[in-house]
């Protein structure tokens, strides 16, 4: 008897179960995988509730309520100049991951090229391996993870048809500069490509750094599928909703897969993500300036206890090579880490096709408590002595 198809055979189990099973097992203090530690706007959830109680609880339509359609084209024109049409140009997802899976499988044929960067959120390899894609990466190297453009340009061959990119990019938390993405948007022009966006970390960049989404530069529009989802910016990682927006036949691509994955999810949430996405910029700016005050605690204690940490210029995370503690490999320095220390993270070598450029790596979650960082970084006190 069959048990198990190639396909998923051959992808394993993801690093986040791994690691998360690991916290649980032995009450390490879970840096690894990237959900806070408390929830969201109370209001956003008082219309949740209300919705449930008012009915809202049987299939809505396939592409989102329209509330929530009509929600996410204001917020499209109110922070980037953005003009949607909620009827055609707007899709709701089971999270940005079913998003991404419903524009791979509908936009990639087996054997089309896709260019992504790596590391990678690790969907991409499922969801590119599933559609019969073949991945052409483009590698972001520490130190400072920018966009090699040389890489890039070569990267693109005449199987291409398509650009999946991440910014705010997880894991690395490096957000494109304004030569960067003027250097995809060439390079997506002249080769008549697909480019597919990843931006769940919108609105949490820091240090005066600005998101620009790629569909807002010249000849972008019209070939851009932006993905994002409410889960990052209001810390409701677990309801998993989520948008695709751009040209109209790409959104209905999309869409002919999505159909068939869960249909239509999470009804009585959408309104409540809709009056989410009407909330001010204050609400944005202050969960960013929160953010920020976290990621600079982690980075300044990781720091002082040996490791080189590389302060990102958004997301939820932080990057640290643990070769000055004496260590070589961050999946065994990652499974070894609970016992040692009492904390969970993430080797970052599992999101590379290039092991050695990611090795070393570990990535760390500050989205978390201030007193939950302290007492991270205290137990991790345990590992100043380098290995032997």
């Amino acid at each position: 008897m069959k048990t198990t198809s190639a396909r998923v055979a051959g992808l394993g189990t993801t690093i986040f179960a791994e690691m998360s099973a690991l916290a649980l097992r032995t009450g390490a203090v879970n840096l690894g995988q990237g959900f806070p530690d408390t929830d969201g706007p109370g209001d956003v959830i008082d219309v949740a509730v209300e919705a449930m109680r008012t009915g809202a609880n049987q299939y809505a339509p396939g592409t989102g309520i329209p509330a929530l359609r009509q929600a996410i084209a204001e917020h499209q024109r109110r922070w980037y100049g953005l003009a949607l049409d909620p009827d055609t140009e707007i899709a709701v997802s089971t999270g940005a991951t079913e998003a991404i899976a419903a524009a791979i499988l509908g936009l990639v044929d087996p054997g089309d090229e896709v260019v992504v960067l790596e590391p990678y959120y690790d969907s991409y390899v499922a969801v590119l391996e599933f559609a019969g894609g073949v991945r052409r990466p483009v590698t972001l190297r520490a130190p400072d993870f920018r966009l090699d453009l040389d890489v890039m340009r070569a990267a693109v061959g005449p199987r291409t048809t398509a650009m999946l990119i991440n910014s705010p990019h997880n894991p690395t938390g490096m957000v494109l500069d304004a030569e960067e993405r003027e250097a995809v948007r060439d390079l997506a022009v002249e080769h008549d490509l697909v480019v597919i966006t990843d931006e769940v970390y919108e609105h949490l960049t820091f240090d005066g750094r600005a998101h620009v989404p790629l569909a807002t530069l010249p000849g972008m529009r019209e070939r851009t599928l932006t993905i994002s989802s409410a889960g990052k910016s209001f810390s409701f990682t677990g309801w998993k909703v989520g948008w695709m927006s751009g040209p109209a036949e790409l959104v209905r691509a999309a869409m002919g897969a999505k159909q068939f994955l869960t249909y239509t999810s999470g009804a009585p949430l959408q309104p409540a993500i809709a009056h989410a996405l009407g909330h001010d910029a204050a609400y944005f700016e202050g969960f960013a300036a929160t953010l920020q005050a976290r990621r600079d605690q982690l980075c300044a204690g990781l720091s002082e206890i040996g490791f080189t940490t590389y302060v990102p210029q958004g997301t939820y995370f932080a990057t640290t090579d643990i070769r000055p503690l004496g260590y070589e490999d961050g999946i065994d320095f990652c499974r070894a880490l609970p016992e040692i220390a009492g904390v969970v993270a993430v080797p970052t070598q599992v999101f590379y096709d290039d092991k050695d450029a990611g090795r070393p790596l570990v990535r760390w979650a500050f989205c978390k408590q201030e007193p939950v960082i302290a007492e991270a970084l205290r137990r991790l006190q345990a590992i100043r002595t380098p290995a032997r």
